[in-house]
């Protein structure tokens, strides 16, 4: 009986050596477990920071994208007028540039008609200078008399 009690006392021994190897593994594990658990719930807060800064950026650079659309079709309002414009200005200055070749083609004219006229002027001057020569030998005699006067004229009495 001494022996079976002594087989018994290594048995609860044994089991009691277990019992506690158990025990010190699952509080191993248990304390492994809450450093997960507080390492994860550090990254848990980290990572809900980040999502708040991207949320913020992201409001952020929604807000930026509202206003440069907002600017961009103001852009495109004022391009339209300026268009606009541009048009009004190229058509007058196509109305200047034909009114432009008109008093070209007038000046051009009038230039050929001035000179043709000194042309018919220089004609003129030359005839009368022709004709002064040639009356020339008509004008008035040392005498006192003049070309006109009767007796000095050959022809008919």
């Amino acid at each position: 009986m001494r022996k079976v009690l002594l087989e018994m006392e290594d048995q609860k021994n044994s089991y009691e050596q277990k019992a506690k190897e158990s025990l010190q593994k699952m509080l191993e594990e248990k304390i492994s477990a809450e450093q997960q658990l507080q390492s994860t719930q550090r990254s848990l807060v980290l990572a809900e920071q980040k999502c708040e800064e991207w949320r913020s950026q992201y409001e952020s650079l929604k807000e930026d994208w509202r206003a440069l659309g907002t600017q961009h079709r103001e852009l495109e309002s004022q391009l339209h007028v300026l268009q606009s414009k541009l048009q009004g200005a190229d058509s007058r200055d196509s109305q200047m540039n034909q009114a432009l070749r008109l008093l070209e083609n007038e000046h051009q004219e009038l230039q050929a008609k001035i000179e043709c006229l000194q042309g018919d002027r220089d004609l003129c001057n030359s005839d009368t200078q022709d004709l002064q020569e040639a009356m020339w030998p008509m004008a008035p005699h040392a005498d006192g008399g003049d070309c006109y006067s009767t007796g000095s004229i050959p022809g008919p009495q």
